[in-house]
């Protein structure tokens, strides 16, 4: 189906599931193994990332034609770290503690593959209200990823959800270590692909 014809529920549901940008399009790897650690790391990323998502994607739809298109490039990018900038400053002035801790990958948004992509790919060929609902779409299966990644991670290699200790045996700590990270990226990509293939036949039958 052409991206023209998709609805805004398609392209909600499509940003989360069969194009996830972590498990299905492997895009942003660096922040879905590195920062993925926890459940709140991931609520407070995938919030940044959302709003740098959407309000890129609509800024870019509304200006795209006014866009030369040998400059086109790093109009995004200065489009991307315009909203970075702000979302940088609100993290950093209402959240300090956990800025703390991922206020690096937060400025490193700006060179994020998935929100160049998109607005190469969608933003500059359509209209607001589409940009919209594919920038919340890719933004929200981000945040989907990150937080899916931080609550295996941290159930297993802390015993802890947002503070909350729930495991009832030893935790493994090899899951908050880095190399964890790519163990269980490797496991949900799985996942998905298999969640796909199970309804992809499903609906032929």
């Amino acid at each position: 189906m052409a991206i023209k014809e998709k609805t805004n529920t398609q392209l909600l549901v499509d940003g989360i599931l069969s194009e996830n940008p972590i498990f299905k399009l492997a895009l942003s790897m660096c922040p879905a193994v590195g920062i993925s650690t926890s459940v709140m790391n991931g609520i407070l990323l995938g919030t940044a990332v959302l709003f740098v998502q959407v309000c890129s994607s609509c800024t870019i739809s509304l200006v795209r034609n006014y866009i030369h298109p040998k400059i086109r490039i790093p109009t995004y990018t200065l489009t991307i770290a315009t909203w970075v900038t702000v979302i940088d400053l609100v993290l950093a002035a209402y959240v300090p503690v956990a800025y703390k801790a991922m206020g690096l990958f937060v400025r490193l948004i700006v060179a994020f593959a998935i929100i160049t992509m998109r607005l190469e790919m969608f933003a500059c060929r359509e209209p607001v209200g589409k940009s919209f609902w594919d920038g919340m779409g890719m933004g929200l299966g981000f945040m989907v990823g990150m937080v899916t990644l931080g609550v295996v991670r941290e159930l297993l290699g802390s015993g802890m959800i947002l503070g909350y200790d729930v495991l009832g045996f030893k935790p493994l700590l090899f899951f908050i270590l880095p190399s964890a990270g790519f163990f269980v990226v490797g496991l949900m990509m799985g996942f998905f692909n298999w969640i796909e293939v199970a309804y992809n036949r499903r609906k032929e039958v």
